[in-house]
């Protein structure tokens, strides 16, 4: 093989691997080529529209004309509900928010011109009538998302898992738009109405069966009709036995519906036809319902919307229609009912990024030592049987799988791999063969090949110093901000500390939510690495108090920020984990769990910065005191903890000597239960007013912790006393 070809090779494999890197990323324009791709799919064979147990009562131009704009008195929605309980509907689902009181009551419309309260109580109120006319019935209310308030709906279904919790696999519930009262407390079920929550695209291809609040599952409207037509209690939910937050199917009293992940289904849309509706005005018709229209309510799942393209519930399918929103709850029930599904197997991704990799390889071999035209063919011929795998597997099994990524990089990475041998292989070996030697030294090629095989899974254990950093309050401060402000406090906060990480040779794992994680030497060695992460908890400190004083987070200066951090020196397995097309550097073992469960006990000690007995010995020239020894979750014995105050110019201020003579009397009183600890821990409190606010805080809260310092080895007390 000559020095050309090698060059071509190791380009062509580069190229190769950059495309299953991006796909692996699945970057947003692929995912929309995608969802294309299989909307294409359905245009060519949509659902055969089936004439299965579910109606939508249309609100639309015809109904609008003969009983007016809407909203419509609630009275009359009362009506419509007695008439199809009358008919024998098997449940009726809503379409419609009721979050406000009807205005067209008639003791609304008195009270606003001045009646006699004592008068009011004697007309009909028409969310009253409403209320008495779902009591009882199979009458399933909507409820849609908000971005103010905190109203959950209460929900009267039970859930069930199977393997891990699912439990935050949807989309979030922030809020939700409030139900009436009463109409709440008597409806059968309760359901939201999203169809694409966070979702950009105007296309709905999948609906969230559940949203979650990380406490409680929401329904859709759609499953909860079709729950309480069957007199179900239960939603029955598969995770993947392994994997937490990933559901796989839903169990919805006799019917099974596959899921994605996140508990989407993937709706497989029909044509939108006249069969699928009845006018709301023949079932409110003065007159009486026609016999028809009673043979098509008996027994059947009705959703009551709107198609009127004033009020704005028109959205678009899949096949490019545009149909009404209620249409689309409909339609999730049609195919449970009928039993066709769409699905995208967990193993899809990853054979999807394996074939982009096989492909590219072929193409770049075959290119460069057999002729571009041999690998052309290839390439063609699998293009074609990728295109007829995947159109077989949707039109047999309705299986999605995605051609469009591997045609697309393996033609970018023929046309490469051809224009490299065109322009340097072909021309070397007719002009000038050693010409371009240049371009690749042995050393980059050493390199390359390094790259390539440190790529692989596995670690090594060594010691490691591991930092776990908490923000204090987050879930209280969450719930009173808009989604917004907290993504900007929390990139405010995470950018400041996560700095002093770096700054210090710290190695930055991952963000968690509004937590960091860090560990000290890896991926190479650093000296004193248990000081290095001292060091920068002692600045995360600092600076968190300088934004506070700035009020650098907009909560006003009487609100102050604050922060827990753990840390310990241990041993831990480091190194590239996960899947082979999809990694991340980071390390796990016992430390890794010590350091998180040091940084959950900041809350009970109530102090900022804990490290332990490990960490504490590497760090003679510090500011630390003892914090007793407590018991972390997982751990049979106590684990010893000490706080840390300053650096080693705290350490030889006369401040802390004297801290720590009255600190050291104070753990020796508490161990022996000496009536003398109470005395000790008041002239503890003064003499910490000279160091840090934090430090007071520290000791109001020792007195309730006096069993952390009892009961323990005499060599551990010995040690303690000793500074």
């Amino acid at each position: 093989m000559t020095r050309a070809q090698q060059i071509g090779v190791v380009i062509g494999l580069a190229i190769v691997a950059a495309f299953t890197l991006l796909r692996a990323s699945d970057p947003p324009l692929l995912r929309q080529l995608r969802d294309v791709t299989f909307d294409e799919y359905q245009r060519i064979t949509p659902r055969t529209f089936e004439t299965t147990p579910v109606r939508v009562i249309d609100i639309d131009e015809a109904s609008l004309k003969e009983f007016g704009q809407w909203p419509w008195p609630r009275d009359r929605l009362a009506l419509m509900v007695q008439r199809l309980s009358g008919m024998g509907a098997a449940a009726i689902a809503f379409d419609v928010l009721f979050a406000e009181a009807d205005r067209l009551s008639p003791r609304s419309i008195m009270r606003d011109v001045g009646v006699d309260p004592s008068l009011l109580r004697q007309l009909p109120d028409n969310d009253e009538t409403f209320a008495a006319a779902i009591a009882g019935h199979a009458v399933v209310l909507g409820f849609g998302l908000s971005t103010e308030g905190n109203y959950r709906p209460p929900i009267g279904a039970g859930f069930a898992f199977t393997g891990e919790s699912p439990l935050n696999a949807p989309p979030r519930l922030n809020a939700a738009t409030p139900i009436r009262p009463q109409l709440q407390i008597n409806a059968a079920g309760l359901g939201h109405i999203s169809l694409n929550p966070g979702n950009s695209s105007a296309v709905i291809r999948r609906i969230p069966l559940f949203l979650t609040d990380g406490e409680q599952l929401y329904p859709n409207l759609a499953i909860e009709a079709l729950r309480v037509a069957q007199g179900a209690s239960t939603y029955l939910i598969a995770g993947a036995p392994e994997t937490k937050d990933t559901m796989t199917s839903v169990k919805i009293g006799d019917f099974v519906v596959p899921v994605t992940a996140s508990g989407e289904l993937w709706l497989y849309t029909s044509p939108d036809v006249v069969a699928r509706y009845i006018s709301a005005a023949k079932i409110l018709a003065p007159d009486g319902v026609s016999p028809d229209v009673e043979a098509a309510i008996q027994g059947s799942i009705v959703f009551v919307g709107t198609s009127s393209a004033g009020l704005q519930d028109i959205r678009t399918t899949a096949l490019g229609q545009n149909v009404p929103g209620v249409s689309m709850h409909a339609q999730t029930v049609e195919q449970i009912l009928t039993g066709h599904f769409l699905s995208r197997p967990d193993w899809a991704d990853g054979m999807e990024i394996l074939s982009i990799a096989v492909l590219g390889t072929v193409l770049v071999v075959l290119t460069t030592f057999v002729s571009p035209a041999v690998a052309l063919a290839c390439g063609l011929f699998i293009t074609a049987l990728a295109l007829v795998a995947s159109w077989f597997a949707f039109s047999t099994w309705g299986l999605l799988f995605d051609p469009l990524a591997p045609i697309i990089a393996g033609s970018i990475i023929h046309f490469a791999a051809t224009s490299f041998r065109i322009l340097v292989i072909d021309r070397e070996r007719r002009e000038v063969r050693r010409a371009f030697g240049q371009y690749l030294s042995p050393s980059l090629l050493y390199r390359i090949e390094h790259t390539r095989n440190a790529l692989r899974l596995g670690g090594d254990d060594r010691e490691l110093t591991v930092m776990f950093v908490d923000v204090r309050g987050f879930t209280e401060l969450s719930e009173r901000l808009q989604p917004g402000e907290v993504v900007r406090f929390l990139n405010t906060l995470l950018d400041a500390l996560s700095r002093h990480v770096t700054a210090h040779e710290g190695t930055l794992d991952k963000f968690i939510g509004d937590s960091i994680m860090a560990f000290w030497n890896a991926p190479v060695d650093v000296a004193n690495h248990p000081a290095k992460a001292v060091h920068a908890a002692l600045a995360m400190r600092e600076t968190l108090a300088r934004l506070n004083a700035e009020d650098a987070f907009g909560f006003g200066k009487d609100y102050q920020v604050g922060i827990g951090i753990g840390i310990h020196t241990g041993l831990a397995c480091v190194g590239n984990m996960g899947a082979e097309t999809r990694f991340n550097y980071s390390a796990v073992g016992d430390a890794v769990n010590v350091a998180a469960r040091i940084e959950s006990a900041c809350k009970e000690v109530a102090f900022d910065i804990l490290v332990s007995e490990e960490t504490a010995g590497e760090l003679p020239h510090f500011a630390i005191l003892d914090a007793g020894a407590m018991g972390l979750k997982g751990k049979s014995s106590r684990a010893r903890l000490y706080a840390v105050v300053g650096d080693k110019q705290v350490r030889r201020s006369k401040e802390f000597a004297d801290m720590l003579h009255i600190h050291t009397k104070l753990v020796a009183a508490l161990g022996s239960r000496s009536t003398d600890s109470r005395k000790i821990l008041v002239s503890a409190k003064l003499t910490a007013s000279a160091l840090t606010a934090t430090l007071q805080q520290f000791y109001a809260r020792i007195s309730r912790r006096a069993d952390h310092f009892r009961d323990l080895p005499s060599t551990e007390r010995d040690s303690a006393q000793a500074g």
